[in-house]
C-alpha cells in the first residue's frame, strides 16, 4: 500500500497569519476560470473587463453558496455549536452542489446585467470550471479530508489519524474524474458552438455520474452516514437530480440551435443571411 504524502496544510506562515493550501486551491480555480475565460471572451461579445467581472461573480456565488450549502446539508449541528465555523474557509467544508447553486444565481444575475441569454451564458462558463473542481479535490486531499472506504487495492492508502488500514484515495479519484477527465471532454466539445444547452447538460451528468460512482468507495460523513438502504449517501441524494436534469438539458438541446458567437451571428444578421 501506498503512504499518505505528509504535506502540511499551511503553505505559507507570516507571522500569526498563515496561508492554507486549501485557499490557495481556489484561487487556481479562479484564476485558471479567468486564463481561459478571455481565450473565449469574443464567442459571447465580452471583453476581458467583462471577464473579470465574470469571475467576481462567480467566485462570490461559489464562496456563500459553498459554505452555506455545507452548513445547510453536512454541517448544521457543528454551525449551530460554532457559529464563527461558517467564516473559517480555511479549514475545509464546502459543498459542491451549494456552491453550483450559488454560481447560477450570479450567472443569472450577470446575464440579466449583459442582456445574454442564461443558457449560452452557462455554456460558456461550464468549460471554466473543472479545473477549479479539480484543484479543489487536491486541497481536500492536502486537508486530510474525504475518506475512502477501507481497500486492498495497491493504491489504497491509510489516512491519518483513521487507523491503518488502506483507503480509497477518493480525493484522487475525484480530482482525475471531474478536474482532468471533465475538463478535456467539456473543452474539447466546445472549440466549436454546439446547440444551446449541450454543454451545460454534458457538465450536470458528467459530474453527477462521477460524483455518484465514486461515493461508492467513499466513506459517508460520520455524522450523517448511510440515508436509506445501508448505501445512499447524502452525496448521492443531492447528485441524482442532477444527472436527471444534465439527461433533459441535454434533450432539450437537440431541439435547439446551435448558439453561434455573438459576433459571428451580429454579422450574419447585418448580411441579412
Amino acid at each position: 500500500m501506498l503512504q499518505y504524502p505528509q504535506i502540511d496544510p499551511v503553505a505559507i506562515s507570516l507571522g500569526p497569519f498563515a496561508i492554507h493550501w486549501y485557499g490557495l486551491m481556489y484561487v487556481v480555480g479562479f484564476v485558471a476560470a479567468w486564463w481561459l475565460g478571455r481565450r473565449r471572451a469574443h464567442r459571447l461579445g465580452l471583453t476581458h473587463d467583462d471577464i473579470g467581472d465574470l469571475i467576481f461573480y462567480a467566485a462570490v456565488g461559489v464562496v456563500l453558496g459553498g459554505r452555506l450549502g455545507y452548513a445547510l446539508f453536512y454541517g448544521s449541528g457543528q454551525w449551530l455549536a460554532d457559529p464563527l465555523w461558517l467564516l473559517r474557509l480555511w479549514e475545509g467544508g464546502m459543498s459542491f452542489h451549494g456552491g453550483l447553486v450559488g454560481v447560477l444565481v450570479a450567472a443569472w444575475l450577470f446575464a440579466r446585467k449583459k442582456r445574454l441569454g442564461f443558457l449560452s451564458l452557462t455554456d460558456f462558463i461550464a468549460p471554466l470550471v473543472p479545473i477549479g473542481l479539480g484543484a479543489g479535490r487536491i486541497g481536500n486531499f492536502i486537508n486530510h479530508e474525504l475518506p475512502g472506504r477501507v481497500s486492498e487495492l495497491p493504491w489504497a492508502m491509510p489516512f491519518p489519524h483513521m487507523g491503518p488500514e488502506p483507503r480509497h484515495p477518493t480525493a484522487l479519484y475525484e480530482f482525475a474524474l471531474e478536474g482532468v477527465v471533465m475538463f478535456a471532454v467539456l473543452w474539447w466539445l466546445s472549440r466549436e458552438p454546439r446547440r444551446t444547452g449541450l454543454i451545460s447538460g454534458l457538465f450536470l451528468l458528467l459530474y453527477g455520474v462521477f460524483r455518484f460512482a465514486v461515493e461508492f468507495v467513499r466513506l459517508p460523513d460520520p455524522h450523517i452516514g448511510f440515508i436509506a438502504f445501508g448505501w445512499v449517501t447524502m452525496g448521492m441524494t443531492l447528485t441524482l437530480p442532477m444527472m436527471v436534469a444534465g439527461a433533459a438539458l441535454i434533450g432539450w438541446s437537440r431541439r435547439q440551435s446551435v448558439d453561434e458567437p455573438k459576433q459571428q451571428a451580429q454579422t450574419r444578421s447585418q448580411k441579412g443571411t
